[in-house]
């Protein structure tokens, strides 16, 4: 069912390209001709991973899980791609990996649409997908293997719980309560799913009124420049929701340039997602409120996947990260020497 590995075609074909690319930058690269051989000759399997960018505190950790699962001691060798967040790289990307003739393709895509014919071009050459983190929108989902990443919508539920249960703690479940969100790259599967599982919970409470959403790039920059639009435009903000830590930084110094107060103590309450370390301390002195997990460390469940792949094994369709929801109570110590990202 899945593409059967031929050393001499990929390297090949890597090879191809390395001499072409020798032509223009010389004879450095006849370290990377030399480690091709040994590739081939140690029969290690060839994956080629597009990664959609280095936008976020979360996506180097990804990043390095999923280099830190494919090595050579591990029996890989893994050929890196990073699209810079754009989509047009990384369809370039997987469409080298096919020319390349690797052994499988995972990549974490930009958007959730525009793959079909790519992807149905990576089934034609028997090269199995798997997806990261993020999902696409196709037809067909012959044309990826299974994906795996974080339930993004159970994590805007997990957002709207927790700000249920603090108002009625505040006793103010019975006021009107003003949100602004700050949303992620607009179409991607973390964008989407954080909105409609929030909004699941929001569209329960009449008093809940969503003053505003937008684009936020998840970045920092963006963030804060968003943040400052809402801030100028809108008296009375309660909550601020930020689909991931990065504009939270940015939103938050937004938020103090004003002369207004964040946190546990604070005139706004903030909603963060992906719980990275800094922003974790951020939760343990009571400046972010909470702080929904999206958990990076993806590269041994990737590893998992593809080993069972080798093997014949039948895979699901969806693999899910473990992952938490951390506030003032159960940040510790321990968790934030712990953390790996």
């Amino acid at each position: 069912m899945f593409h059967k590995r031929s050393y001499g075609v990929v390297v090949a074909g890597i090879l191809f390209v390395l001499i072409l690319m020798f032509i223009m930058f010389g004879s450095r690269l006849f370290t990377d001709i030399e480690e091709m051989n040994q590739v081939e000759k140690d029969n290690r399997i060839v994956v080629g991973v597009s990664q959609l960018g280095s936008e976020s505190g979360f996506r180097t950790a990804n990043t390095e899980s999923v280099q830190n699962a494919f090595t050579k001691e591990n029996g890989y060798f893994l050929i890196y791609n990073n699209a810079r967040q754009r989509q047009e790289n990384q369809l370039k990307a997987l469409r080298s990996f096919i020319s390349q003739r690797v052994d499988y393709i995972i990549f974490s895509p930009v958007v959730e649409t525009g793959w079909e014919t790519v992807l149905r071009e990576a089934k034609e050459a028997e090269i199995p997908v798997i997806l990261m983190d993020r999902n696409v929108d196709v037809e067909d989902e012959s044309l990826y293997v299974t994906c795996v990443g974080s339930n993004f919508e159970e994590e805007g539920e997990k957002a709207g719980r927790w700000l249920e249960r603090e108002l009625q703690k505040r006793n103010r479940d019975q006021e009107s309560v003003n949100i602004v969100v700050l949303a992620g790259t607009e179409g991607s599967s973390s964008q989407i799913g954080r909105t409609v599982g929030f909004d699941a919970v929001a569209g329960k409470h009449e008093n809940w009124n969503i003053l505003e959403q937008k684009c936020a790039e998840f970045t920092s920059t963006k963030g804060k420049e968003v943040m400052r639009g809402f801030l100028r435009k809108y008296r009375d903000i309660d909550v601020v929701v930020s689909q991931n830590d990065d504009m939270t930084f940015g939103a938050i110094e937004a938020i103090r340039e004003s002369g207004r107060t964040v946190g546990v103590d604070g005139d706004i309450m903030i909603i963060s997602f992906d719980a990275v370390e800094s922003a974790l301390e951020m939760v343990a002195e009571g400046t972010i409120n909470v702080d929904i997990e999206c958990n990076p460390n993806q590269g041994e469940y990737l590893l998992r996947v593809i080993d069972m792949l080798e093997t014949g094994e039948q895979v699901e369709k969806q693999y899910y990260v473990e992952e938490d929801v951390f506030t003032m109570e159960n940040v510790t110590e321990e968790i934030l020497e712990e953390r790996s990202y």
